[in-house]
C-alpha cells in the first residue's frame, strides 16, 4: 500500500542531512512522525523512525554519562600562596599572566584560548606566588571543575576588559556562576573563619586595559557600576602600567608574611624567608624552623625595620612581615 507522503514530509527529511547530534536527529524524526499520515502504508515507516528515535535517546544517555567523568584538577600549592584567575573571554587573562611572570603562555585574540588551568609562579620580591590561568566564565558557562580549583585556592584574581563595555556585567557573571556553587568571592580584607575559608575567597579585581582609548573614564565607571566589595587594580597587561602594583596587592591578598630565620652570632639569609600566616608567633616561626626549636624554645630576638634591634621576645610575640628573628633553646 503507498504511503503517500505529502510534500511537507520531504522537505522535513531534508534536515536529517545536515543533523549533527542526536537531539537534532530526535526532533526531526518526532516532526516526520507527525507529518506521515497514519494508515496501513505507513506503519512500517513509523516504527522504523520510533526505532532511530530510541536510538538516538541511548546515544544521548551514553553522552551524559561521559560528561559526568568529569576531570578533576588538583594543583599543588607552591611559593607564597595560590591564585586562580578569574574572568570573561578576552578579558586579557593570558596576557596578563605573561606579563607579571615573564612566562610564554598562549595568547590570542579569540575566546576559550586556555583550556586546562595552568600553574605559573610570579615572581614578588624575594619571593614567588602562584598564578593559575584558566578558561573563561560566562553567562552560558563554566567549567565544572573550576569552582572546586577555586575552592582549594588561596586567593582569586577576577580580570575585566575596560575595553568591553559592559565590563561591570561580566564580573556580575562571573561572581554569579561560582555563587551558584556556593562559592562567594569576598573583599580582600575580609575576615573568614577556618570552617568557610573553601568556600570564602579573599579576591581582587585587575582592571585591565586601562591604557586603551577611554580606558580611564571606563575605569570609573566600572568602579560606580560594580556592586561588590572587591578592590580594582587598573592595570595594563601590554604596557606594563600597574603591575608592580598588582604583584604587592596580591602579596597582601594573601595574608602571609615573610619571617627571616637568624643563627646566634651570623646573619641572616634574606633570601629564603620563611613564609608565615599573618598573625603568626614566635611559637609558628620556631615549628616552621623545626620541631625541636618548638618543643625547648626558650626566647627569641627580633630585628625589624621598624626600629627593633635585637629585642628580647617571648613564644607569643607576633611577628610583622620581614621581622628577622633569633630563636634560643
Amino acid at each position: 500500500m503507498p504511503a503517500n507522503l505529502p510534500p511537507e514530509y520531504f522537505e522535513v527529511e531534508k534536515g536529517l542531512r545536515g543533523a549533527r547530534t542526536p537531539q537534532e536527529k530526535i526532533e526531526i524524526y518526532e516532526k516526520l512522525i507527525g507529518i506521515i499520515p497514519k494508515h496501513k502504508g505507513t506503519e512500517k515507516l513509523v516504527a522504523l523512525y520510533r526505532s532511530k528515535i530510541a536510538k538516538a535517546k541511548e546515544e544521548v544517555e551514553r553522552r551524559r554519562g561521559a560528561v559526568r567523568h568529569v576531570p578533576v584538577f588538583k594543583i599543588e600549592k607552591q611559593g607564597a600562596g595560590q591564585v586562580v584567575l578569574a574572568g570573561t573571554p578576552n578579558a586579557g587573562k593570558s596576557l596578563l599572566v605573561r606579563s607579571l611572570t615573564g612566562v610564554e603562555v598562549e595568547v590570542a585574540d579569540y575566546p576559550f584560548t586556555t583550556r586546562r588551568p595552568s600553574p605559573i609562579m610570579m615572581p614578588f620580591e624575594n619571593v614567588r606566588i602562584q598564578l593559575i590561568d584558566t578558561p573563561p566564565v560566562t553567562r552560558e558557562f563554566m567549567e565544572s571543575w573550576f569552582p572546586e580549583l577555586v575552592k582549594a585556592a588561596d586567593a582569586v584574581m577576577l580580570v575585566a576588559d575596560l575595553s568591553d563595555g559592559a565590563a561591570a556585567e561580566n564580573v556580575a557573571a562571573v561572581t554569579a556562576r561560582l555563587a551558584e556553587k556556593k562559592v562567594e568571592l569576598a573583599a580582600g580584607g575580609a575576615d573568614i573563619p577556618a570552617e568557610r575559608f573553601p568556600f570564602v575567597k579573599r579576591t581582587l579585581l585587575a582592571a585591565n586595559k586601562v591604557d586603551c582609548p577611554g580606558g580611564r573614564q571606563a575605569l570609573e565607571e566600572l568602579k560606580l557600576l560594580l556592586e561588590a566589595p572587591f578592590e580594582v587594580v587598573p592595570v595594563s597587561a601590554l604596557s606594563g602600567e600597574g603591575l608592580e602594583d598588582l604583584r604587592r596587592k596580591l602579596f597582601e591578598l594573601l595574608r602571609v608574611i615573610r619571617a627571616y630565620s637568624k643563627p646566634p652570632g651570623k646573619k641572616a639569609d634574606q633570601s629564603s624567608p620563611f613564609i608565615l600566616k599573618a598573625g603568626s608567633t614566635v611559637m609558628d616561626m620556631a615549628r616552621a624552623v623545626h620541631k625541636d626549636f618548638a618543643e625547648k624554645l626558650a626566647y627569641a630576638r627580633v630585628w625589624n625595620a621598624s626600629g627593633l634591634d635585637g629585642l628580647r621576645v617571648n613564644r607569643e610575640y607576633v611577628l610583622s612581615d620581614g621581622d628577622t628573628v633569633e630563636l634560643h633553646i
